[in-house]
């Protein structure tokens, strides 16, 4: 079963702070040169705790200074620990990419850690072990869930909406817009009737990882070295700050990642040739200029959701719509077997060894390919829900960057010390 509790969140006291000026992207987002806009920001903005202001001194801290910094934010009353446990419900309201106004809910709660054998926690990517490290490192010093993992839940009915949107209701809750222009409405659920129907709707459903597979790992590590020490089963390293959303609601909004071929020349027609041999058709389209890529994508591509389908651009104008019948193989791993593979001789190593580059946008691709950092861009369909849990439900992890879970959550909405509760 999937054990989820209310806890006491450590958060911002907004009669000292305003939330806009103190929340940040998640930390794994934040490019290295935009890591002092942050921090120069407010002297309390989050990424003072999960990121070092330059780059180049995070190998070598121990973090024990973020771990005093903390402390000295909640001896000044700058982040209160809230006085009783509950769930925290979570409103994101944002503009998706071709303009649909949208808004998410879900929720915060204190996870039991399970290994992914258990399948009651499903990743759907492998880690790296550097990330890992790092992230272990200011656990260890802060002792501190000081950002969230993002998990997605199924829940065809939406059945725990209605307790969502009561609790949203609160004049308690706060509203802050983030640097990425998404308006983030948080507010405490602890109405026991309430926290007990979405303590017993998760309990009955396993949860994928969306993203923060290394905090999750981070965290499993870090849980077995207390144990080691001597811990029970009930420590609070044990739990883990996690954020679960729907992932069958509208407003959960999953986005394709796309790939730039970087490495190789630009493929001949002959390898092309080979896709239409195996059964792929193709349509050229103009593009004026890089600015229309989204709309042709839309219009040409975005219908193709039941085929296995991408576009390939150049930058010569043009762009190439190559389709066939799906079979039961995602469509994200059929193209980099048939396309990467064998069009551009790009194998599963050499994708990790950075032939591709994985933008997160249409319009950064289009951007990338046009000003020569790479060769080939190949834009792709967005997964659907039913892809990442069946996958997953199987035991099987996706290709690398085949989800982009859209928006992300930002740091500093709320903490979880691992404090007796």
């Amino acid at each position: 079963m999937t054990d989820v509790q209310p806890f006491r969140a450590l958060r911002y006291d907004t009669s000292r702070v305003c939330l806009e000026d103190v929340l940040a992207p998640v930390y794994d987002v934040v490019a290295a040169e935009d890591r002092a806009s942050f921090w120069d920001r407010h002297p309390n903005n989050a990424l003072r705790l999960v990121l070092t202001r330059d780059a180049a001194d995070e190998h070598a801290t121990d973090y024990s200074d973020v771990a005093g910094r903390l402390a000295q934010w909640r001896s000044e009353g700058v982040l209160a620990r809230d006085e009783t446990p509950a769930y925290y419900v979570l409103r994101q309201r944002f503009s998706a990419p071709d303009g649909r106004a949208l808004e998410r809910l879900g929720f915060f709660g204190a996870l039991q850690l399970e290994e992914y054998a258990a399948r009651i926690v499903r990743p759907h990517e492998r880690t790296m072990a550097g990330p890992k490290a790092d992230r272990l490192k200011i656990l260890r010093a802060t002792q501190t869930n000081l950002s969230s993992v993002f998990m997605l839940y199924e829940d065809r009915d939406d059945k725990l909406k209605p307790i969502f949107e009561s609790a949203l209701r609160d004049p308690s809750a706060l509203v802050a817009r983030d640097s990425g222009d998404v308006e983030q409405t948080i507010v405490p659920l602890r109405e026991p009737s309430a926290v007990a129907q979405v303590a017993a709707f998760m309990a009955e459903h396993p949860v994928v990882i969306a993203d923060g597979h290394h905090r999750y790992e981070t965290a499993l590590a870090y849980r077995d070295e207390q144990r080691a020490a001597g811990t029970s089963a009930g420590h609070p390293s044990a739990r883990l700050l996690t954020y679960f959303a729907n992932a069958y609601a509208p407003g959960n909004l999953l986005l394709p990642i796309h790939r730039l071929v970087v490495a190789p020349p630009t493929a001949q027609g002959d390898a092309w040739q080979a896709l239409t041999d195996a059964g792929w058709t193709s349509e050229e389209v103009r593009v004026e200029n890089e600015a229309a890529i989204p709309d042709v994508l839309e219009t040409h591509l975005a219908p193709l959701e039941d085929r296995y389908a991408f576009a390939a651009d150049d930058a010569s104008g043009r762009l190439v719509i190559w389709s066939r019948p799906a079979g039961a193989e995602l469509s994200v791993r059929v193209i980099h077997d048939e396309v990467l593979a064998r069009v551009f001789g790009i194998d599963a190593e050499a994708v990790r060894s950075g032939a591709v580059a994985f933008p997160k946008s249409a319009a950064q691709t289009a951007k990338d390919v046009r000003e020569g950092r790479g060769r080939v861009a190949l834009y792709l369909n967005p997964l659907s829900p039913d892809d990442v849990f069946r996958v997953t439900e199987a035991g099987e992890t996706l290709p690398q960057k085949s989800t982009f879970f859209h928006p992300k959550l930002p740091t500093g909405l709320l903490f979880r010390s691992l404090e007796a509760e």
